[in-house]
């Protein structure tokens, strides 16, 4: 398991549930566009304190950007 795709991928996936851009997502939870992109195509490792944040930006359980889709 790459835990740095898993989390990109899911990121993806709920935000685009939401029906959000990168950027309106971004300004949601106080980040910048870049930022969420760089995650998003695996090229960023994150703090715990920024996946808390994306995750409450997304109204899910912090655990759940980690599972890893079948």
């Amino acid at each position: 398991m790459d835990i740095v795709k898993v989390f990109g991928s899911n990121l993806r996936k709920y935000r685009n549930k939401l029906g959000l851009s990168q950027e309106t997502f971004a300004e949601k939870c106080g980040l910048h566009r870049t930022y969420i992109s760089a995650i998003e195509c695996y090229h960023r490792s994150i703090s715990l304190e920024n996946i808390q944040r994306i995750a409450d930006a997304l109204d899910i359980e912090t655990y759940k950007l980690f599972l890893e889709d079948n």
